[in-house]
């Protein structure tokens, strides 16, 4: 019979992470081999052992209940990170990531600017995120309507703020969108088209050519790719485990019944 210390133990492996739920999740008997970590959803508040992770590059705590990032401190390898959903107010302890590239804290607590002061040390972060609207997320801090303009004087690296990429090729396909919006209001007086002036390209011609990039969307969608090729061949090996196990407990369930004639 399971005892109360029993379910305690079970409960805690859902909401602080531990060596034994690390290794469940990712099927390594070493935490430091760990390169991705999904842990969506979980319930989780305390980050336990986490930083024991210390080769760590993509890390996804999205969806718990998670206060403290302080454990993170020790992932100087870490280049993504989404911690959106949870309640977390303080950033300092993610300061010394110094590889991170790309952060999602959308839908937390973070009240203000100063909150993000700490992060100015982050060189190579290119991607920020304080807001999702598919999520309905958001920061107090969303409700400065300068916040945007002011992260990009912070941080003069950001490629991409909530989505929206400002800086970079793509960043141009966004003013061009404007752009169009803005002509349009002016095409129609007292419910009539009016004369279309003469207009120039919006691009240089040859902007539309495939070219090579090395740009930090790709890099991004690269990353991705590697990680959900990971997690296929994770699923793959428990779902063979899985089978295994089932046809051996079918098999001792139904033993072979031998007839006399």
């Amino acid at each position: 019979m399971e005892s109360k210390k029993d379910r305690g133990q079970e409960t805690e492996n859902y909401t602080k992470i531990t060596d034994v739920l690390l290794k469940s999740k990712t099927g390594e008997f070493d935490l430091e081999s760990i390169l991705f970590l999904k842990l969506r959803g979980l319930g989780i508040y305390d980050l336990g052992c986490i930083g024991d992770c210390i080769n760590l590059e993509r890390l996804d705590l999205s969806g718990n209940n998670i206060t403290s990032l302080a454990p993170l401190a020790s992932l100087r390898l870490l280049q993504v990170l989404n911690v959106s959903g949870n309640r977390i107010t303080n950033l300092e302890a993610i300061s010394h990531c110094h590889h991170l590239q790309s952060l999602n804290v959308a839908g937390n607590l973070i009240s203000s600017i100063e909150n993000l002061q700490c992060l100015l040390g982050l060189r190579k972060l290119e991607n920020i995120r304080l807001k999702d609207c598919l999520y309905n997320f958001s920061n107090p801090v969303c409700k400065n309507v300068s916040c945007r303009n002011i992260i990009l004087e912070m941080f003069p690296n950001i490629k991409v703020v909530d989505g929206e990429r400002v800086a970079g090729r793509g960043s141009d396909l966004y003013q061009l969108c404007r752009d169009i919006d803005d002509s349009l209001k002016g095409l129609y007086k007292n419910g009539c088209v009016a004369e279309i002036p003469d207009c120039k390209p919006w691009v240089e011609e040859g902007y539309w050519d495939l070219k090579r990039s090395n740009n930090a969307i790709i890099d991004e969608a690269y990353k991705q790719f590697n990680d959900v090729l990971h997690e296929c061949k994770l699923l793959n090996n428990r779902a063979s485990h899985v089978i295994t196990q089932t046809e051996r407990a079918l098999s001792n369930k139904n033993p072979t019944k031998h007839y006399m004639l």
